[in-house]
């Protein structure tokens, strides 16, 4: 099965070798998004739910770019500095996922890239 790699100036540019996303099929799968912005290329200021609604403003932009959105996504993992912030964290995913509900792994990471307080990754549907 062929592989297409998704790219975006909509959202941050990958700082590694690594790709935003990769299309396989009828999948995507996308890249951790920490709240960098696009624009320029720094972590936004501000609290978790700052820093969440870039993530998820990432991962619209990246989606879109593969010809899918938040609507078709079946899964995500996400990745807090520090798991007192999931209450606020959520208010915010759920505001952008609202009755698609993926299935959703949450993990406390020691230490995320750039100082960022939270990543997210995710497996969308392309069909």
């Amino acid at each position: 099965m062929a592989t297409q790699v998704i790219a975006t100036s909509d959202a941050p540019g990958a700082i590694g070798p690594y790709s935003q996303a990769i299309k396989v099929g009828t999948l995507v799968f996308t890249a951790g998004q920490i709240p960098l912005d696009p624009a320029t290329g720094k972590l936004v200021e501000g609290d978790i739910r700052a820093q969440t609604e870039r993530v998820m403003q990432n991962l619209q932009a990246i989606l879109a770019a593969a010809g899918t959105s938040l609507s078709r996504v079946v899964k995500t993992t996400c990745f807090l500095a520090n798991l007192d912030d999931f209450q606020a964290f959520n208010e915010v995913y759920g505001r952008y996922f609202g009755e698609n509900r993926p299935a959703r792994s949450t993990i406390q990471a020691g230490r995320l890239p750039a100082g960022a307080t939270v990543e997210v990754e995710c497996v969308a549907d392309c069909s």
